[in-house]
């Protein structure tokens, strides 16, 4: 099934009054009508002809007809604990947010106590953009259809209802692991730009201690949040600023711990996302260093099709995974 499209072809889709979660360039989803649609920015994308960089298409999932769509609502940073209040009785929301904003470090922070936010599937992704307009001070944008609202620091969430005989499932695939790591990583403040840390309580440079250990930034930290394990992953190190810049915040009453080696980064992901490449999926997203670092450019992965962003989703904040749901039959 094809899913990259045109500004042309989306707007038909659009006006023929689908409901459609959206990925592109901003001036493409700038260029679109208003209806039931969710977008966010990112030039990568898993297409059906495989890995893609690209500014000229727009990727799009259409919702099944089964999935009806019932509301489109922006979340500020303090907004975002209402999440739940939004949701179907049995349904589906999905989620955008926008890359660095306040409500994307708010939602990786604080997205695990939210009242209620495990009561149905919340997924989602992180926008961003093309990795070397950073420099140039391109921000990351949400897009509410309904409305026509753009934003750079609010999410974006459309709730939707599924039939009673049906339910959304959620997984993960993640290939990193934290099992064997003696080294306790702490930080004595949040953020997604860091300095000093403490390693086993000694005060350290990060940037230092990454390049004593040999550390691959391909890898990611891994924090410990109430025992769930959620990478962290590297943006870039600045060795002679001492900085080390990362794609999620850390925070400073979570332990941290690097990674173990990955033999080899794209086999190990290929064998991982073997078993699920035929699967009919409702959403799909996958994290854009998996497309880099896996070597995914004009490789494809069956029917697991979607953005690759700069972090997934799924009821909490994720890096370096990819990211499913699927409809099953109750």
């Amino acid at each position: 099934m094809k899913t990259l499209h045109s500004v042309e072809e989306t707007t038909g889709l659009i006006q023929n009054g689908k409901t459609l979660l959206l990925a592109g360039d901003e001036a493409l989803l700038a260029a679109l009508p208003k209806g039931n649609w969710i977008g966010g920015t990112i030039p990568y994308f898993m297409g059906d002809e495989g890995g893609i960089v690209t500014k000229d298409k727009i990727h799009v999932k259409e919702l099944e007809e089964f999935n009806k769509l019932q509301s489109i609502k922006t979340y500020g940073a303090e907004e975002l604990s209402s999440i739940p209040e939004g949701y179907a009785e049995n349904g589906v929301s999905f989620i955008i947010v926008p890359a660095f904003s306040d409500s994307h470090i708010g939602f990786a922070k604080n997205a695990m106590s939210y009242d209620g936010i495990f009561d149905s599937p919340l997924v989602g992704w992180v926008s961003g953009v093309h990795l070397d307009e950073f420099e140039e001070g391109k921000v990351p944008k949400v897009y509410n259809g309904l409305t026509g609202e753009t934003n750079e620091n609010k999410a974006v969430v459309m709730h939707t209802s599924l039939p009673d005989d049906t339910y959304a499932n959620i997984e993960i695939i993640n290939i990193f692991s934290d099992e064997g790591a003696t080294d306790v990583i702490t930080f004595p403040t949040d953020g997604n730009i860091v300095s000093d840390c403490m390693v086993n309580g000694e005060t350290s440079s990060f940037a230092d201690y990454l390049k004593k250990t040999n550390h691959n930034e391909q890898l990611p930290l891994i924090g410990d949040f109430m025992s769930a394990r959620l990478n962290v992953s590297i943006q870039a190190i600045d060795a002679e600023k001492k900085e080390v810049v990362l794609y999620a915040p850390v925070f400073s009453n979570i332990e941290y711990r690097l990674s173990k080696p990955v033999a080899d980064y794209a086999s190990s992901f290929a064998d991982r996302l073997e078993s699920v490449m035929s699967l009919e999926t409702g959403f799909t997203c996958n994290c854009v260093l998996n497309f880099l670092y896996g070597n995914l450019e004009g490789k494809k992965t069956g029917k697991m099709t979607g953005p690759m962003t700069f972090g997934e989703i799924a009821y909490m904040l994720l890096n370096q995974t990819l990211v499913y749901c699927e409809y099953l039959k109750k």
